[in-house]
């Protein structure tokens, strides 16, 4: 049994009380989280776990060996029961008298479906042959950085040896599939007493016939190399010492900042991408290190990296000890279109008669040095992820640069790994896009009921969102509650007064900074008031004008900042009012205020067609429901305005429209979404009334 280890060492988590009385499966999936909750033992989405368990034949009733084993694109981490695929060992072993070689192998993917138990509807991943032959019952691969620092190094098989001995065993590289599950059975039947193979440039099997043995072996295993490489590297200067300065943390984030919006639109000609920043203490040391451009180019090692990104990293130009962002900034067209045309050449030299069209060409990896690394995919989850697994890249090269010499994947197997045919037909089978996936949105007000409506309208297809308002503990509650539902990727929040000038550039720049960008602004900030003219103060007046109207126009000014950086256009919401277009006794201050909001948005939109920018209004009337602005003062004034209570407000309001209706935040959300997505792309200086008809308001 492992002891509590101190430091970097890996803790056997390991609870016989929760384990006892558990089926082997059961089990399986136990020892499957425990070890998918360390990012130290594997990454997110990386490695696979198995067992072979005896199960009950459903049709006849025989004992049958089972393999469970994680199922395609699943993650062991968070794996449930499901996530498992079941196959017959019987028939696994079978398929060996169908294989035709390696040039064949992949045909045997196609022989997996035939072997499914019970119907399992998990369908089984290209590595269920390496469990399937491993002649033990508990079977471990993961993608620890201490062992793929040992297996990306030149002379891996010769450290393996030094650190484990005959206890742990060597392979060759090999691209996972059924030969390499043959190689580990003929490994096994001839070294019976190892407990595990480190694969070149791969990573680490481990095995043993009950699952407690198997996961601390894991452990143990793994601990033994971060404990060689701590002795190995103790005073050796990380990737050949510092040469760039790392930047104060304010000072990154500003470049951050500028940059990302920059690359985003650069990139998101064909779809939009989502950005992540990082700068961790690992990223900045290797960032700023003299030896990172030409490990960087060496590309990354372990398969599960390379695949999330890409063959190498683009390396931006930038010296932090004299910081140019304005220069870079305009230097920066010409890295990404180097980048472009040397991704282009790599596909030429590499494709096969039969390789899928080229992909993206775009880089999904940027390193900025003194600043950190920022990374850019299909939604902020898989950027954020891809940036993971850089990190655990920057760690393999950490180790195997001092103590050997660090190899990359080599470009024909790195080629072959992205443009698999197998790795091709999963991505053909992934869903379409949601309407606006890869968008940005900030929604102002975002806290109330017409802006957390709307928030959850864009996140449901896809979209991220900042929520912005000056309520912090409403705010609060409404990005947990939105990041419950939706993940908390995909959620912001930034407490902001939308009268602040340095308030609003701030919210800007911080989204920047976490998603990359923006795409679709809401403004929704609002407050209500009720006055005759002869009550109604300067104070209330201006109140009104400057949240009302200043406020819409401060956050559309930084917006059009943001939005012409990236130069990819974008749509522009202004929640106006009813009350813009239809006077009303006794609100002149927020009447006007109103007026002025859809009156900016027409001169705006004139001003953003050009840059592709469409700005259109939205007029609700009497949302009471969720709404802020109807607690209160507000709520009570109108009601005496129209001679009723409470309770009888919202019923005039429904009386007093057309269609004898009431408006609900989810309406005004349905209409923010037609301004935001691609129905409304011929659309800009608009104006939609969702008030359930109000004659006055008609646009004439």
């Amino acid at each position: 049994m492992l002891k509590k280890a101190a430091g970097t060492r890996l803790e056997s988590l390991w609870d016989d009380a929760k384990a006892d009385g558990m089926s082997e499966s059961e089990k399986l999936l136990y020892r499957s989280n425990l070890l998918g909750s360390d990012m130290r033992v594997t990454n997110y989405g990386g490695g696979n776990t198995s067992a072979k368990v005896i199960e009950r034949d459903p049709l006849t009733s025989d004992e049958v060996e089972v393999l469970w084993v994680k199922g395609s694109g699943g993650d062991i981490g968070t794996i449930k029961m499901d996530g498992f695929a079941t196959l017959y060992m019987e028939k696994l072993h079978a398929l060996k008298d169908l294989y035709r070689g390696p040039e064949h192998e992949d045909e045997m993917v196609g022989y997996l479906p035939h072997c499914t138990f019970n119907l399992n509807p998990r369908a089984a991943s290209i590595d269920t042959p390496l469990h399937a032959y491993v002649p033990r019952t508990h079977v471990d691969h993961v993608h620890p950085d201490a062992i793929i620092a040992i297996a990306a190094s030149a002379n891996s098989k010769e450290l393996t040896q030094e650190i484990f001995g005959d206890e742990i065993g060597w392979l060759p590289w090999k691209r996972p599939g059924y030969e390499l599950g043959l190689w580990l059975e003929d490994f096994c039947k001839k070294n019976p007493d190892a407990k595990g193979v480190v694969l070149e440039s791969h990573g680490l099997f481990t095995w043993a016939d009950d699952a407690r043995t198997c996961y601390e072996t894991t452990l143990d295993v793994i601990n033994r190399a971060i404990e060689w490489f701590e002795t190995k590297t103790d005073g050796i200067p990380a990737f050949g010492g510092e040469k760039h300065p790392t930047l104060p943390e304010d000072e990154r984030r500003r470049v951050a900042a500028a940059l990302m919006p920059a690359i985003r639109g650069m990139i998101s000609e064909d779809s939009h991408k989502v950005g992540h920043f990082d700068d961790q203490d690992a990223v900045l040391e290797f960032v700023g290190a003299t030896d990172m451009p030409d490990l960087a180019a060496l590309g990354t090692s372990c398969p599960d990296h390379f695949l999330r990104t890409k063959i190498r990293p683009l390396v931006v130009d930038f010296d932090p000890a004299n910081p140019d962002i304005d220069t870079t900034l305009d230097n920066l067209r010409g890295m990404v279109e180097a980048y472009r045309a040397d991704y282009a050449a790599y596909y030429e030299r590499c494709k096969h008669s039969d390789s899928p069209a080229m992909r993206d060409p775009n880089a999904v990896v940027y390193l900025v040095p003194g600043v950190g690394m920022i990374t850019f995919a299909k939604d902020k989850a898989t950027a954020r992820i891809s940036g993971e697994f850089y990190v655990n890249a920057i760690n393999v090269m950490r180790g195997a640069h001092a103590v050997s010499e660090y190899r990359g994947l080599p470009e024909q197997e790195a080629f072959d790994i992205e443009y698999w045919l197998l790795e091709e037909a999963k991505l053909q089978r992934m869903p379409k896009p949601k309407s606006l996936a890869g968008r940005i949105a900030i929604v102002t007000g975002g806290a109330g009921g017409i802006g957390m409506a709307t928030a959850e309208r864009y996140l449901g297809e896809g979209s991220c969102v900042v929520l912005a308002d000056i309520d912090a503990g409403a705010l609060d509650q409404a990005r947990d509650a939105l990041s419950q539902r939706y993940g908390a990727d995909a959620v912001r929040s930034v407490e902001m007064n939308v009268t602040s000038e340095d308030a609003v550039a701030a919210a800007y720049a911080r989204m920047a900074v976490e998603f990359g960008g923006v795409d679709i602004v809401v403004s929704n900030a609002g407050i209500a008031s009720s006055a005759k003219i002869e009550d109604t103060t300067l104070e209330l007046w201006n109140r009104n004008m400057s949240i009302l109207s200043t406020g819409y126009f401060l956050v559309a000014r930084e917006a059009f900042k943001l939005l012409k950086a990236q130069g990819i256009g974008g749509s522009m919401v202004f929640v106006a009012s009813k009350n813009g277009l239809a006077a009303s006794p006794g609100a002149s201050a927020y009447c006007t205020a109103k007026a002025s909001e859809i009156h900016l948005a027409r001169c705006l939109a004139l001003e953003g067609a050009p840059e592709g920018i469409r700005v259109n209004v939205v007029n609700p009337d009497a949302v009471l429901r969720g709404s802020r602005i109807w607690e209160g003062e507000w709520l009570e004034q109108r009601a005496a305005t129209y001679g009723t209570d409470k309770a009888g407000l919202e019923e005039h309001y429904r009386q007093r429209s057309l269609l004898k209706r009431s408006v609900l935040p989810e309406d005004i959300a349905e209409a923010c979404y037609f301004f935001a997505a691609e129905t409304s792309a011929k659309s800009t200086g608009n104006i939609l009334n969702v008030d359930a008809g109000n004659v006055q308001a008609f646009t004439r």
